[in-house]
């Protein structure tokens, strides 16, 4: 039967592919790739020999037609993201809603998500919490500061790392200098660190140590 299978793969630590999802990349006709160069390592190391195609951010929207066409016609295709689950911040989202529009099947495959591990080691409140991705970079951003000033639950965020000394000042601004943050850096990887404290002394911290790789902010909700 055709299927769209929506797989998550490691955001670092290749030992966190899980067996599912191996022999799901292996049984699909095709595996579409955020950026085929960087899956073709990742399908090397497994040895997963499927075609790839590609689908990111700056042709789905040109590719989704086609793609729901060929599931209609029985054929069976994974989609993987660069790292993590698809459409969390990543392509994923577009493909997804068409294929239910046209009740073509969905599944999603449980495995990595940076922002999970960083929620959970940050020792901030996490029984509810929101999840923002990226702030805005220049439009809508001070709005949404503002209104995520108010927010209680705690807020979780991904970062670039030659952003994050911005969005920490923002921090500070919009929700105060003793507001408690917890920054994690390169989740799963050689060099993983969680730093955390105040705004102000997580700021203090990356102003003396640039910080590098990918980046999930966990900021304390407003008491």
């Amino acid at each position: 039967m055709s299927k769209l299978y929506l797989v998550p793969t490691p955001i670092g630590n290749l030992e966190d592919m899980t067996f599912r999802a191996i022999r799901v990349l292996k049984e699909v006709d095709y595996i579409l790739a955020e950026d085929t160069r960087t899956s073709g390592k990742l399908l090397k190391h497994f040895e997963i020999d499927t075609p790839m195609q590609s689908h990111h951010m700056h042709n789905e929207h040109k590719t989704v037609n086609l793609i729901i066409e060929r599931l209609k016609n029985g054929e069976s295709f994974a989609l993987i993201s660069d790292a993590g689950t698809p459409a969390i911040s990543d392509p994923g989202f577009l493909l997804s809603r068409t294929c239910i529009e046209n009740n073509i099947a969905i599944e999603c495959l449980p495995g990595a998500t940076a922002f999970v591990p960083a929620l959970v080691n940050s020792g901030l409140p996490n029984e509810k919490f929101v999840f923002e991705g990226f702030l805005p970079v220049k439009k809508g951003r001070q709005t949404r500061l503002k209104i995520l000033a108010e927010e209680s639950r705690t807020m979780v965020f991904y970062e670039s790392p030659h952003k994050l000394l911005k969005t920490l000042t923002n921090f500070i601004e919009y929700f105060g200098e003793d507001r408690r943050v917890s920054v994690s850096r390169e989740l799963t990887k050689l060099y993983e660190e969680t730093v955390r404290g105040t705004a102000q002394e997580v700021l203090n911290h990356y102003t003396q140590k640039p910080p590098k790789g990918e980046i999930v902010m966990v900021v304390e909700g407003k008491k």
